[in-house]
């Protein structure tokens, strides 16, 4: 089970012309503004679309389906609250990000309460999305693997090698333009995929809604007050909102594009935006998955299949025309890509900007640049590696976000303190800090609480350790360094 040559081909050429895409931003990198910010210069819908990308991986496309495949249309209730986030980043997180000249999200962590918790969060941001990244660059070889025939390591070391030439080279404005193009392919095959899908079932969409509906693979909503389920109405839209806030208000990956804008107004249009065209792709992705459900009643597989992430994967490949085939691998390559450009950049910057610098600010131009290529490498082996560690597990979707979602509480947590209170200290929000994060592990590892609870709960926990530890500690109201607030630079 391979793809044929034309499919081969157009898979070959997309990922040549990607690389070379990205490739044309090398000689505008002078400065570390051009190389993690891309000096400002990006308009706001090309943030808006690099957004999308960026929080759809490899994942996405083949798990989503599969979810649907197995369950039903739940996990929009989680994509409403992702809108809701929005508003709420909006109003709270990016005003504070635009009041001086940062790089990073950990920035504001240190002019609030001081450089001890700067260097906690951003080294927590380290660890976590380097492991949730290497779940995601592993659901890479699900599909290389057998589109290709190549082995799981094989497949990961092509995608890993060809992703970092451009990011290496072309900083924040390669990455973001290559989103584009990329959310433009991802989207463009998968509505292709969804049409050509239409037409292999006998009698189009009236046989695939109907069936659908009777064995209940339409429903969206589910309002069952349990907090054993992992998609109702409850955990989707309050777990949604807190798990996005937290990731796109104060995980670097999303916080680097909203630093990138031209201005506070322009960022905030963008993330807004890009909620729509969240709800919108989510919405494809699931109806894909209820399509698949369909096929294979009709058409059912000569073997099991052993795990939903390999379905949608398998029918692009054994039953999708030539040509279309390889359009839809390459969709699937082109959000592995951008998801992994958009990690290395931000991990990178991080590296740099939260631990390198602080210790040696007077390092020249030319070698934080060259420095900040170097850590992008580094930080590439090292995905390369956790992807290989990452091939066991269930549906990668979900262990990608419960991954995800163990650090987030406590970071949405410490923020939260330092934006809504005044009373919150260095040292209380460290305490409130390191008990979310325990709580965190723990409901992870001990029990079967569903992760969209996970936010919700560490940043409950966080935020009401870290505000009456502060207010039993020495020394209320802000740090030192909160009297630099207006004052903080590179």
């Amino acid at each position: 089970m391979k793809l044929d040559h034309l499919d081969l081909a157009i898979i070959a050429i997309y990922l040549a012309g990607i690389t070379l895409f990205g490739l044309r931003f090398r000689k505008k990198q002078r400065t570390l503004r051009d190389y993690f910010l891309a000096d400002r210069t990006i308009p706001w819908w090309a943030i808006a679309l690099s957004i999308v990308a960026a929080e759809t991986s490899t994942l996405t496309i083949i798990s989503i389906p599969g979810l649907a495949y197995d369950t039903d249309m739940g996990f929009l209730q989680v994509v409403f609250g992702y809108l809701v986030a929005r508003i709420i980043i909006c109003i709270i997180f990016i005003p504070s990000y635009f009041r001086g000249e940062m790089y990073t999200a950990y920035q504001l962590i240190e002019r609030r309460f001081g450089p001890h918790l700067r260097s906690l969060a951003a080294g927590l941001f380290l660890i976590t999305r380097a492991a949730a990244e290497g779940v995601r660059v592993f659901a890479v070889s699900i599909v290389v693997a057998i589109a290709i025939g190549t082995g799981e390591i094989a497949s990961i070391a092509i995608i890993t090698l060809l992703t970092l030439i451009y990011t290496f080279e072309g900083g924040m404005a390669a990455v973001i333009w290559t989103d584009v193009i990329q959310m433009i392919i991802y989207i463009g095959g998968t509505m292709v995929g969804f049409v050509t899908l239409l037409h292999l079932v006998p009698g189009g969409w009236t046989t695939i809604h109907a069936t659908a509906a009777a064995a209940g693979k339409l429903r969206i909503f589910d309002f069952t007050p349990t907090f054993s389920k992992t998609y109702t109405f409850w955990a989707g839209l309050i777990g949604g909102t807190f798990l996005t806030t937290a990731s796109h208000g104060t995980d670097q990956l999303m916080v680097q594009r909203l630093l990138s804008a031209k201005n506070k107004v322009q960022s905030q249009t963008a993330l807004l935006t890009s909620g729509i065209f969240i709800l919108v792709q989510f919405a494809l992705f699931l109806l894909v998955g209820v399509g698949l459900f369909v096929f294979y009643r009709h058409f059912p597989p000569a073997t099991p299949f052993t795990r939903s992430d390999r379905i949608f994967p398998t029918f692009i490949v054994r039953d999708m025309p030539r040509g279309i085939s390889g359009l839809l691998i390459a969709a699937i390559l082109a959000a592995a890509m951008s998801n992994l450009s958009a990690a290395l950049n931000s991990l990178s910057s991080s590296s740099i900007v939260d631990f390198y610098l602080r210790r040696r600010p007077q390092t020249p131009e030319n070698r934080r640049l060259a420095l900040s290529r170097a850590s992008t490498f580094i930080w590439a082996l090292v995905l390369f590696g956790l992807a290989i560690l990452s091939q066991h597990g269930g549906r990668v979707v979900e262990v990608g976000l419960s991954i995800a979602s163990v650090a987030y509480g406590a970071m949405l947590g410490i923020f939260l303190l330092g934006l809504l209170t005044k009373r919150a200290n260095e040292r209380g929000a460290m305490i409130g800090m390191a008990c979310g994060f325990a709580v965190e592990l723990w409901i992870w590892l001990g029990t079967k609480v569903p992760w969209t609870w996970y936010v919700v709960i560490g940043t409950t926990v966080t935020f009401t350790i870290g505000y009456i530890a502060s207010t039993l500690s020495e020394g209320h109201g802000f740090s030192r360094a909160a009297a630099k607030r207006d004052s903080l630079r590179l």
